[in-house]
């Protein structure tokens, strides 16, 4: 078989897990950046230092897992494209961190309440990058240009016979000032001037979901990755997490779905209390990726018949499990989860993740 033959089938299978149909098999996607490096030998410096190394480093890695694998959740690592959506700082391996050590937010208050306004008056999109580039000192103009060969990085997955599962990355809005503000600022924001804080979150969201349906159609892609991040239950009252989170994801996850494609909905933390809410989106057209946080038991038991569930293999286990206890624990949600699951990790692989221990992942469904 081919390798555009393979890439085919990966693309039909992962289409009928999306749809609740029966797939010849459960498909397999690694959430992976930092742990391609270290399975390659390469520093987090060097692999941090472009989009184009990123992108050689993890097709080089994807390879060496083998044909059983179906794609990988981004063409490039998180770590570089954070600013852009928590709108702070990130210390990278060989600049402000020692060259191994991952990459890390450095989420302190640098956006001011007077940013509402000027956000309000003014727009999202000048003031975003005047702000991540005076106030973050962010590379905002060389990143827009490395993001330009996006389609190129995507190929170099495609033309080895993987998919990349979610090529259009978006968070919720929510995020730009949980991260700006820094959470607690932005928290009491919430209470004090909750209505000008919505303001400017519609300013954002309306011209972010214009740049996303540009790209939804530039790209073509079959999922789209959407990440509340901080957005979880745990968080927020009940009716502070329906104005500020969930009127921005569920908006967002319809224009991805309205656009054709699926929302991949990233869901970090304990979710518990607010899963009948995601009935309200459009039943199989959306995929409900739990961290482990939200227990995938009580995901399928609430939306199993109505959305894909991805996951769930935890951290933990594939850096301090045997492959024994990473095989059993995959073997157990393929069989129990059932058709609509897609195998992966619980958010992405940490870059002390055994290789083995992803090959057990990877062995639950193709057979030992």
């Amino acid at each position: 078989m081919t390798n555009a033959e393979l890439l085919a089938e990966k693309k039909a299978r992962l289409a009928k897990v999306i749809a609740l149909e029966k797939p010849d098999r459960t498909p397999v996607i690694l959430m992976e950046d930092s742990f391609c490096a270290v399975h390659m030998g390469v520093k987090l410096s060097d692999f941090c230092s472009s989009l184009k190394r990123e992108n050689e480093v993890m097709v080089s890695s994807v390879k060496a897992m083998g044909p059983g694998v179906d794609g990988i959740t981004a063409p490039y690592g998180a770590g570089n494209l954070f600013p852009l959506i928590f709108a702070t700082k990130v210390k990278l391996p060989g600049k402000e961190l020692p060259d191994n050590t991952l990459w890390q937010l450095d989420e302190r208050e640098i956006m001011t309440v007077d940013d509402y306004d000027t956000i309000i008056d003014k727009g999202w999109g000048a003031f975003q990058r005047q702000y991540l580039i005076e106030k973050i000192n962010y590379p905002f103009d060389s990143m827009m240009e490395q993001l330009g060969h996006g389609q190129e990085f995507i190929n170099n997955f495609e033309e080895a016979g993987y998919l990349v599962y979610s090529p259009v990355v978006a968070a919720t809005v929510n995020e730009q000032f949980g991260g700006g503000r820094s959470l607690p600022k932005f928290m009491r924001d919430l209470f004090k001037i909750p209505d000008k804080v919505e303001a400017a979150l519609d300013v954002i969201q309306a011209e972010t979901v214009a740049v996303l349906r540009q790209q939804i159609r530039a790209f073509k892609p079959q999922v789209v990755f959407l990440s509340p991040a901080r957005g979880a239950s745990a968080f927020f009252s009940p009716k502070l997490w329906e104005r500020f989170v969930w009127k921005y994801l569920k908006a967002t996850a319809e224009v991805i779905i309205e656009e054709g494609a699926a929302a991949d909905l990233h869901i970090d933390g304990d979710w518990t209390r607010d899963l009948e809410y995601f009935k309200e989106l459009p039943k199989g057209k959306c995929i409900f990726e739990t961290d482990g946080t939200t227990d995938i038991y009580k995901i399928k038991e609430v939306l199993g018949d109505h959305m894909a569930i991805k996951g769930d293999v935890s951290p933990v286990l594939t850096s301090l499990g045997t492959p024994d206890e990473v095989y059993a624990y995959a073997s157990k949600i393929v069989r129990d989860i059932g058709p609509n699951l897609i195998l992966s990790s619980g958010c992405s692989l940490p870059p002390n993740a055994k290789v083995e221990n992803v090959k057990a992942m990877i062995s639950a469904v193709t057979g030992r």
